[in-house]
């Protein structure tokens, strides 16, 4: 099992962050992009090699991002209709998600096994959220997932706060 803390710095314009495991080393470098109109960011692991590759697409009208990994799999992200609160489809991905993805408590199924557990830290003035990863030849699948639903969760914050 592997645990790690993933805390955004507040005021980093371009989404630039690291991801601690659970002995406070660096395990993941987050780099986003810098004044794009449409957000990517890039992982990579703590020797400075490319994890994944997250891209967001124009898609009307609902979000659409692709994760791209080192060793070539690609998933995608897809924000579908809903009255209540917004729902995603992840394809291509081979685990299921179950819980509450939006409020950042939830865990990742393989075969119904849970192989993985995301939680937001609450009352913080960053993001914070803790990742258990039980299944460690998951964890860059994880992680960019997390980094991924992160960024969909901002926009979502920001276009309803926009139109308040």
């Amino acid at each position: 099992m592997r645990s790690f803390e993933i805390k955004q710095k507040l005021w980093s314009l371009a989404g630039k962050f690291d991801i601690k495991d659970e002995t406070g080393q660096l395990a993941y470098h987050v780099q986003g992009s810098f004044l794009k109109f449409l957000k990517e960011f890039t992982i990579s692991d703590s020797q400075g090699q490319f994890v994944s590759h997250i891209k967001h697409h124009f898609s009307f009208p609902f979000q659409r991002f692709t994760v791209t990994f080192a060793h070539g799999k690609q998933i995608t992200i897809q924000q579908r209709f809903s009255l209540l609160k917004a729902k995603y489809d992840i394809s291509d991905f081979g685990l299921e998600v179950a819980g509450d993805i939006w409020n950042m408590n939830f865990s990742l199924l393989d075969q119904g096994r849970e192989v993985a557990s995301i939680h937001q830290e609450w009352f913080k003035i960053a993001s914070t959220y803790h990742v258990d990863i039980y299944d460690d030849s998951l964890a860059d699948l994880v992680i960019s997932l997390v980094i991924a639903i992160d960024y969909v969760k901002a926009i979502e914050s920001s276009s309803s706060s926009a139109s308040s």
